[in-house]
């Protein structure tokens, strides 16, 4: 049975012997001084303390607890033998014996088990979140060398919860060095359920998870295109704010790849350069290079420069050598460099150079360079005052196309009225455009081409409110109608005379009725004279949060479309546009819906349908369904997932299929594990980039909570395939893998 201690009593230092029954003793300096507790002490004081029966020690933050302690006053050191515990602030290690200098940290404990925890930041700078990581196991022997060193012999280290981890380091040698934050284990092997995974001769691996120089964990994975592949990375840690990753890849049908990234801060500039080379590609046959490189700069107070240059050697690069659909969809490579000046609160000034490599489609048109000013001031007496003006140089690759230099000013003016139940707001402005062109539109075509043209327009909204009370809960139902009218007249733009470097049709939209042009860029100014007329409800609840939304609105047209983007283009002539409308929300506390249509009345029928059904009662528990209708365009189902499946087992799933076209085009099933301290991740991935070519791919990811990822990892395909998707162990992302 346990004794019982007697309240603490203090003893004055002048008696030269001890012999005490159930006491506590104070020994040591007034500022640091050391107490000991125990049910019996003896000793001589200033020289040793002899402590027994559930014995402590305690100084600035160190416990120490034994049957049995005894403590050297001259020489600092303290020896505690059965039942040991050592205490520091979270740190706990127990064993059989210990031997330290409580105040410079150095001795040895013999056979203990340990636990270690610390508070580190996560994440990109201004950014960051607190994390606290535990790492611990078992030694042979462990040495204490001074504050947060420690060397250990025979040792286990593991972020695992003890006695029995599932995966753990095992060292010969191990040596913990939590100021650096880093862990050197010499003569090891990682240990996964009792199976060795990995024999380590030699490894230093991060204790808190920050950034640390090393051989990555090993990305292995499996696709029809790339064969079996193998990529072992190396991660450099240079400088706080310099790193650099290097990338051998091996794919067996392909060959070796070379790869590597560099990414940098500093105070007034960031950036990152990536590159990656296929000396020799055995399927099909010579070098294969991609590069990019990003930098952003503060030139000056109020100037900033920014590049993007992106390349790769051939059009098929990334449909061959990638299985990220988000990267072998792409249709050109953007290269761009920008200078900027912004001179006040009120205006800014540009000046772009912008091109492309085209991958697959049309190549855009190059701005060699684009010269821009913006600028948006109140004038007092609650004018508004806008300006848009800029000058650019339009070149393209096929000598047959139009090119040269656009010129376009606009000015606009505007009295905004705001109020609390309602808002008026008259604009009226001046688009003023110049060609001059090297090679015109056409043959004969002038090269030299103006356009002056008015622009107004009306755009008021009512906000009307009630207070509403359904299921005995309180709401608040708004009523906002809007009108918006427009007057543009028409000007002679014809397609064989202007060119059309940067203009396209909007998409017909909620957003797009409410604007004032049919068309992108400054090619192109449709005539209007016509009023759109839309009304929104809301359901908030008491806290203002939007619960649901639905909207109604149709533009009205008083004369015709007189204005085309190409000659083939129908011109519209009926007085009412498509009739759009959407409702989304919450239909119940865990199920969202979404849907949208737009009708055309003149023909009666759909011209576009989106139905999306969202259920997602908890977290790592979502499924959604939705239904996309463009009519002779688009017709797909789709079905996403992720779900417990039992005993730590979650499913995840997405499959895509286009009903029109008869095929699958997208395809997701995979299955996690959580283990507490580590995850299995298994996905197979199937996407078409065209009819006649489809990618398939195998991830198969281990990842050791606070070590490293074995494998290929899925996590940003399945966040992007499944919305709502939890990531069921919440790490910091590898600083090079799994980013989309």
């Amino acid at each position: 049975m346990k004794r019982r201690r007697s309240p603490k009593t203090r003893f004055p230092m002048i008696l030269p012997l001890l012999a005490l029954s159930g006491s506590a003793l104070a020994v040591g300096s007034a500022d640091a001084p050391t107490e000991v507790e125990a049910s019996r002490i003896q000793g001589r004081t200033g020289v040793e303390v002899n402590a027994e029966g559930d014995a402590s020690l305690r100084r600035s933050g160190v416990e120490l607890k034994a049957d049995s302690i005894s403590y050297r006053e001259l020489t600092d050191e303290a020896v505690a033998e059965g039942n040991v515990e050592l205490r520091q602030g979270t740190d706990v290690m127990r064993g059989p014996a210990v031997r330290l200098k409580v105040q410079e940290q150095v001795g040895e404990f013999d056979s203990p088990s340990y636990s270690i925890t610390r508070n580190t930041r996560v994440g990109q700078p201004g950014e960051e979140d607190s994390r606290t990581v535990a790492g611990g196991g078992s030694a042979d022997k462990l040495h204490f060398e001074g504050e947060n060193q420690y060397r250990l012999e025979g040792a286990t280290w593991s972020t695992c919860p003890a006695p029995d981890p599932d995966w753990y380091i095992r060292a010969g040698e191990l040596k913990l060095d939590y100021d650096r934050e880093v862990g050197v284990a010499r003569n090891g092997s990682v240990v996964f359920k009792d199976v060795p995974i990995f024999y380590l001769p030699w490894i230093e691996f991060p204790l808190v998870g920050q950034r640390q120089s090393g051989l990555l964990a090993p990305t292995v994975g499996q696709s029809n295109k790339t064969g079996f592949d193998l990529t072992l990375p190396y991660y450099w840690n240079i400088a706080p704010n310099y790193d650099a990753t290097l990338t051998p890849r091996y794919m067996s049908r392909r060959g070796v790849q070379l790869g590597g990234e560099f990414r940098y801060l500093t105070e007034k500039s960031r950036g990152q350069t990536q590159l990656e080379w296929l000396p020799d590609d055995a399927e099909r046959g010579g070098s294969r290079a991609a590069g990019s490189f990003r930098h952003l700069q503060d030139i000056a107070p109020g100037w900033t420069t920014s590049i993007n240059l992106n390349r790769v050697s051939d059009v098929d690069y990334f449909s061959d050598l990638s299985s990220r659909l988000a990267v072998t969809s792409q249709s050109n490579l953007l290269n761009r460099a920008e200078v900027r000046y912004a001179g006040g609160e009120w205006w800014d000034a540009s000046m772009i150079m912008q091109g492309y490599q085209t991958i697959d489609g049309v190549a855009p048109y190059r701005m060699l360079p684009r010269l821009a000013l913006n600028a948006s001031r109140e004038l007092g007496g609650g004018t508004q005052f806008d300006f848009r003006g800029d000058t650019t140089y339009f070149e393209h690759r096929d000598d047959a196309m139009a090119k040269g230099q656009r010129t376009v000013l606009y000015p606009q003016v505007s009295w905004p009225l705001l109020r609390d139940a309602y808002s008026l707001t008259p604009k009226l402005g001046v688009h003023y455009t110049r060609y001059e062109l090297e090679t015109p539109q056409s043959a004969g075509a002038p090269t030299s081409l103006t356009r002056s043209l008015p622009i107004a327009s009306l755009d008021g909204l009512l906000n009307f409110e009630r207070q509403v009370e359904w299921r005995g809960r309180e709401y608040r139902q708004t009523l906002e109608p809007r009108l918006y009218y427009l007057y543009v007249p028409y000007r002679r733009q014809d397609p064989d005379q202007y060119p059309v470097f940067d203009s396209a049709a909007y998409d017909y939209n909620f957003t797009q009725v409410f604007s004032e042009n049919i068309y992108t860029g400054d090619d192109r100014i449709a005539n209007a004279n016509q009023v759109t007329a839309a009304v929104t409800s809301r359901m908030l609840d008491r806290n203002g949060v939007e619960l649901m939304r639905g909207a109604v609105g149709q533009r009205y047209y008083f004369e015709d479309q007189r204005v085309q983007l190409s000659g083939s283009d129908p011109l519209r002539t009926g007085r009412r546009a498509d009739l759009l409308a959407a409702l989304s929300g919450l239909v119940h506390k865990d199920t969202r819906l979404s849907t949208d249509l737009q009708y055309n009345p003149r023909d009666n029928w759909a011209e576009r349908f989106n139905l999306g059904v969202s259920y997602q009662p908890d977290f790592a528990k979502v499924v959604n369904a939705s239904f996309r209708y463009t009519r002779d365009v688009l017709r797909d189902l789709d079905l996403a997932a992720q779900w417990p499946l039992g005993r730590n087992w979650y499913g995840v799933m997405r499959y895509t299929r286009s009903l029109r076209e008869h095929r699958v085009t997208e395809a997701l099933g995979g299955v996690e594990y959580n283990g507490g301290c580590w995850v299995l991740r298994a996905a197979l991935y199937r996407f078409a980039t065209n009819q006649d070519d489809v990618t398939q791919a195998l991830y198969l990811q281990l990842e050791l909570n606070g070590l490293a990822s074995v494998g290929a990892s899925p996590v940003n395909l399945l966040r992007r395939s499944v919305q709502g998707y939890g990531k069921i162990n919440d790490l910091p992302a590898d600083p090079v893998f799994g980013q989309e």
